[in-house]
C-alpha cells in the first residue's frame, strides 16, 4: 500500500508521517508534492497548520493542487487542520478562495472571554457512526490548535462536534472524505486509532 502525505510547504508533515508510518509499518509512506506520486498512491493525506491563505499558495505553486482535487474525488482521503479547511468554498482568514470540493466556509471563532486561537486538548463528540470512530470511545480527547473552523451548508457531513465557547464542527465525512479539524498525530492513542481506521478504511 502506498500513502502519500501531500507537502506543501507548511509544518508538521514529518510528524504524520510517522505517526502513518506506526500505525501501518508495512505501508510506503511518502511525503512528496509530486503529482504523479499523489496520483499514484493508494491513500492520500493532506495535513497542514499556519494560514489557510499561504497553504492555498503553496499548494497552487507547488503544482499539487489538482492532483489533491482528483485525489480527493477518488482516493480515501484524510484531511488535517488546514487540509480539512481547505476543501470548503471560502476561508475567512485573508478572505480566501477553498478547493470547493465541500459546501460552506470557514469562519474565525467570535467566543468571549476565551483566547484564540483554541489549543489543547478538547472532548469529541461522535455527531454519527463512521469506520473512522471504531474503536475510539465517544467523547474522547483530541488535540487542537486552530483560530477558524468549518462551518459546512450540509449538516449531514459533520462526523464530529466539540465545544469551545459553542459547539463547532471539528470533523466532516462524505463518500471517500474524511477530514478532521483536530490533530490525530499529536492525540496519543484515539489519534493513532483513527489513523489506523484511515489505512484500513474500505469507503
Amino acid at each position: 500500500m502506498r500513502i502519500a502525505v501531500v507537502d506543501y510547504g507548511m509544518g508538521n508533515l514529518r510528524s504524520v508521517a510517522k505517526a502513518i508510518e506506526h500505525v501501518a509499518p508495512h505501508a510506503e509512506v511518502e511525503v512528496t508534492a509530486e503529482p504523479d506520486s499523489i496520483l499514484a498512491a493508494d491513500r492520500v493525506v493532506v495535513p497542514g497548520q499556519g494560514a489557510m491563505r499561504d497553504c492555498m499558495r503553496e499548494l497552487a505553486e507547488s503544482g499539487a493542487r489538482e492532483a489533491v482535487i482528483r485525489a480527493a474525488r477518488e482516493k480515501p482521503f484524510l484531511g488535517i487542520c488546514i487540509g480539512l479547511q481547505m476543501l470548503f468554498e471560502h476561508g475567512e482568514e485573508g478572505d480566501t478562495p477553498g478547493l470547493a470540493l465541500l459546501e460552506g466556509s470557514v469562519p474565525r471563532f467570535r467566543v468571549k472571554g476565551l483566547k484564540i486561537p483554541h489549543m489543547g486538548w478538547n472532548e469529541v463528540r461522535q455527531a454519527r457512526p463512521h469506520a473512522l470512530w471504531a474503536g475510539i470511545a465517544d467523547r474522547s480527547r483530541f488535540y487542537f490548535v486552530h483560530s477558524y473552523y468549518p462551518s459546512p451548508r450540509d449538516a449531514a457531513i459533520t462526523t464530529g462536534t466539540s465545544v469551545y465557547g459553542e459547539p463547532f464542527t471539528c470533523a466532516i465525512a462524505r463518500d471517500n472524505i474524511f477530514a478532521v479539524q483536530f490533530h490525530p498525530e499529536k492525540s496519543q492513542s484515539a489519534g493513532l486509532q483513527l489513523l489506523s481506521n484511515f489505512v484500513r478504511w474500505r469507503p
